[in-house]
């Protein structure tokens, strides 16, 4: 599973975004490999990747969630806990 999250720096949603995903991995001892790749925006790099998976900085974080390829949720905004369990117990 991976775990795509886009943002760039000194945002705090996308800070916060990032510690409840890996918050979560680690409470619920996911069982399965988790990969969180964070890619900045505000990088060429970062909005190549971006721009490759429908991405723009209007609204910060965008996170999307992915498992053999296939994208099973996909948050533009913040994400709740809720909604970070919801898919992460699945």
């Amino acid at each position: 599973m991976k775990i795509r999250i886009f943002g760039k720096e000194g945002c705090a949603k996308c800070q916060t975004t990032k510690n409840k995903f890996k918050h979560f991995i680690t409470k619920l001892q996911f069982d399965e490999k988790v990969e969180i790749d964070y890619h900045d925006l505000e990088s060429i790099d970062g909005r190549a990747e971006g721009a490759y998976n429908d991405v723009s900085q209007v609204v910060l974080p965008t996170t999307i969630i992915e498992k053999d390829g296939e994208v099973l949720a996909r948050w533009e905004g913040e994400v709740t806990s809720d909604e970070i369990k919801e898919h992460l117990v699945k």
